[in-house]
């Protein structure tokens, strides 16, 4: 099928979560004044930080909220804790459901379906678990997914463990689910990087989307214009 839609594609590297957090606010604030902005895929790793989406209950939090030797950020998106780190390919995608489906369960479904085929290219069987949300591989779960949509703008996404250090999941209930593990792609596929993964979750982002991709840079000085609370 033709393409006639834009993906713009900034891979913004390893940085502090509430940056690229605060750069998510401001993409969404431009698109809500703006509908027919393009769409944008941010592809981003963050340095170790705990977050917790709108209804996340504190149950799930195995540390003291107030040790300052853990980033914790409450946020606006769905689902429980998580927990971010290096070799863990983060995505947040800022479409306009407007321009796909205004349909929230498929939008997850699609995102689920991005991450099943970037496994797929490696060989890796993900699957999905009736009732949960996200990515299972051989019962660990391999990706997690939690979004905000307003006025049909979509921000946060996806989180896929690639090579990523799992021992700060430890100090946490992730997505709130205890019997199922975390795991990475690295156990089943021994030396994959993220930067292995990234073209490769493109291509099928882009394909499930329908989209055809545009690569863009945006220097860090750039990002840090993006810095100032941002409300929605």
């Amino acid at each position: 099928m033709f393409k006639d839609r834009k993906l713009i594609v900034q891979d913004i590297g390893l940085i502090a979560y509430e940056l690229a957090w605060r750069y998510q606010q401001n993409m969404v604030s431009s698109r809500k004044k703006t509908s027919n902005l393009e769409d944008v895929l941010i592809l981003t790793e963050h340095f170790p930080v705990y977050t917790l989406g709108t209804g996340s209950q504190d149950r799930f939090i195995h540390f003291d909220l107030s040790d300052p030797g853990y980033e914790v950020h409450r946020v606006e998106r769905g689902g429980e804790v998580t927990y971010h780190c290096p070799g863990q390919l983060v995505a947040y995608p800022i479409l306009n459901l407007a321009n796909h489906r205004q349909d929230l369960h498929w939008y997850l479904r699609q995102l689920e379906e991005v991450i099943v085929r970037t496994l797929g290219h490696y060989g890796i069987l993900g699957k999905r678990i009736k009732g949960l949300t996200g990515v299972w591989v051989d019962d660990y779960k391999i990706a997690a997914v939690g979004i905000k949509v307003s006025r049909w703008i979509t921000m946060h996404g996806v989180a896929l463990n690639v090579c990523s250090d799992l021992s700060g999941f430890k100090q946490i209930t992730p997505c709130g689910i205890a019997d199922r593990p975390v795991g990475t792609m690295t156990q089943f596929l021994p030396g994959v990087s993220v930067a292995d993964v990234k073209p490769i979750f493109v291509k099928h982002f882009s394909e499930v989307f329908d989209l055809w991709v545009s690569n863009v840079e945006i220097s860090p000085s750039e990002l840090c214009d993006y810095a100032d609370d941002i409300k929605i």
